[in-house]
């Protein structure tokens, strides 16, 4: 089983908002709205602070510094475990299970420690642990053959689009969550083969 962590495991919108402003202000740009915000992410960092500069990518060097900096001291001021997740996970204690990130691996790692999730995974990998970052099917086929799972067998859970692409492109199931931080409109447009508006839900999907 892989988790996407951002508007899956946890809500981080608001404090990613929150750094995105502050590196605005700082810059002497105007704030964006949070839910503008919330649609610049999936994507990793990089695409985070370009996105958020719009027609100003040339400030992008300092941004990124300023950005890193903040969100590293208030990456835990309003995020929160979405409910059913610590019950989810304790019912499939006896699965392995995975937190599959395009977030920075030091950002993950320390919202799973904050809420002691960290004992539910085999591994928990970050968008800079590896070479390639979702939706790119490469990032899991080495997962897959580690842990002797077959794709068939095993299913992404996640509120992005870029998860559902990666469940169908490497031949996973997908489960999408409705509740997260992409708009439900686009994740039903997908077709994925699950969906559930609570992560309890999918205790009555699989087995």
């Amino acid at each position: 089983m892989v988790f996407d962590l951002d508007g899956t495991l946890a809500e981080t919108g608001r404090d990613l908002a929150r750094s995105i402003n502050f590196m605005r202000r700082k810059l002497g740009l105007p704030n964006l709205s949070e839910e503008e915000i919330k649609s610049f992410v999936g994507d990793g960092v990089k695409e985070l602070v370009v996105r958020s500069l719009g027609e100003k990518g040339e400030l992008y060097d300092k941004a990124i510094e300023i950005f890193l900096d903040h969100y590293r001291s208030h990456l835990l001021d309003s995020t929160y475990l979405h409910p059913g997740v610590e019950e989810c996970l304790e019912h499939f204690r006896e699965k392995r299970k995975v937190v599959l990130s395009n977030k920075r691996q030091e950002f993950v790692e320390k919202i799973i420690s904050a809420f002691n999730l960290q004992s539910y995974f085999v591994e928990i990998i970050g968008g800079d642990k590896c070479p390639f970052m979702k939706p790119n099917p490469r990032l899991v086929v080495p997962l897959l053959e580690k842990y002797s799972v077959h794709p068939e067998r095993a299913v992404i859970i996640g509120d992005g689009i870029n998860d559902i692409l990666l469940a169908k492109r490497a031949g996973m199931i997908s489960c999408a969550y409705l509740n997260g931080l992409t708009k439900r409109e686009k994740l039903l447009d997908l077709k994925a083969d699950y969906y559930c508006d609570s992560l309890r839900e999918i205790k009555d999907f699989f087995l």
